[in-house]
């Protein structure tokens, strides 16, 4: 796999840290040695994993000569964020389309990432209902921008395409190096699962590099079948995209779907567990919708046994700590 033939945009200044979390594996009974890939402190408004997806994503953009992005995401979106960060550096106008997949959630005088997309200048902000055919809804803003004399491009949800989702075949890549250098032997992975370009990447460069790396992805919305379908069929594509030798195998994909709780960014009782437990221990903030729920699928994969005992199990942290913030009496 040669990612140097895709053009980027450089946002990256070097391999986000593998950190060690000791009294974090201790509070979780020892028997299990817990790692976190650092990608919260990637470079980007805050942080988070957006920023190695929209390193070539944005590169696609320019290159197409747009000089409107349009992307959309959750209420709280932590890649509606990012994207509009990385617009605002390049000098690009930025509208977001917002999905209140719980009726109700959005208010535009709250914090967390809301704030931020008007200290940043959002160009607009358009709210619709959940379950709206979010692509159809961007490409009619599209529509209505290109007739008045703009080059808009539209990004999906999460920046979940092949363009994407080569982020993080590069991440895989950049963590293997990191492992070697450090004489770091790690028997699993575990990351957040959503919008499906972060598993899928992680995935295809895991295979890719035979690194005989089991990656288990836990899920923020999707049921276990629908969930691995998702991924796989992005992981395939990404794969040819990227030069990947033959068919991926659909064993390499794995998701649990028992941490969602009642649905999308629906708070949960481990979810606040583990965001308590690792800012106690750690001093590292996750986030409530996507980081906190997976290590919370990760704080119960322990305590249940599921991996072997002595077991170095690293955790992809993806961000998103600024949601907190919105979520003040799920913690107080």
């Amino acid at each position: 796999m040669n990612l140097a033939i895709f053009p980027r945009r450089g946002y990256l200044q070097g391999p986000t840290p593998i950190e060690a979390c000791p009294a974090f594996s201790k509070a979780l009974g020892g028997k299990v040695n817990v790692y976190i890939k650092r990608d919260d402190l990637l470079p980007g408004c805050a942080g988070g994993n957006k920023t190695r997806k929209l390193d070539f994503c944005m590169a696609d953009a320019l290159e197409q000569g747009a000089d409107t992005i349009i992307t959309c995401g959750a209420v709280q979106s932590n890649h509606c964020r990012l994207t509009l960060s990385w617009s605002v550096k390049e000098g690009l106008d930025c509208h977001l389309v917002l999905e209140e997949r719980v009726k109700g959630s959005y208010d535009p005088e709250s914090s967390g990432n809301n704030f931020l997309f008007q200290l940043m200048g959002v160009k607009s902000i358009t709210v619709v209902p959940g379950g709206s055919n979010m692509l159809g809804e961007m490409q009619a803003l599209a529509d209505k921008l290109r007739a008045e004399g703009r080059k808009p491009y539209i990004i999906p949800g999460g920046a979940s395409n092949t363009i994407g989702a080569t982020g993080y075949v590069a991440c895989a890549q950049e963590t293997l190096e990191q492992l070697f250098e450090m004489g770091l032997r790690i028997d699993h992975m575990v990351v957040p699962s959503g919008s499906a370009g972060t598993h899928a990447g992680i995935v295809v460069g895991m295979e890719g590099c035979n690194a005989n790396i089991p990656v288990s992805g836990i899920n923020v919305s999707r049921t276990k079948a629908d969930q691995e379908a998702l991924v796989l069929k992005l992981a395939r594509a990404t794969a040819e995209r990227v030069g990947l030798r033959g068919e991926l195998r659909a064993e390499a994909v794995t998701c649990f779907d028992g941490y969602v709780g009642p649905g999308y960014s629906i708070p949960t009782d481990s979810m606040v567990e583990a965001v308590k437990l690792l800012a106690r221990t750690e001093g590292i903030l996750l986030d409530p919708v996507y980081s906190g729920k997976a290590m919370a699928g990760l704080v119960d994969l322990v305590r249940k046994e599921y991996f072997p005992e002595g077991s170095n199990v690293l955790f992809l942290h993806t961000g998103g700590s600024p949601a907190l913030y919105a979520y003040l009496k799920s913690f107080r």
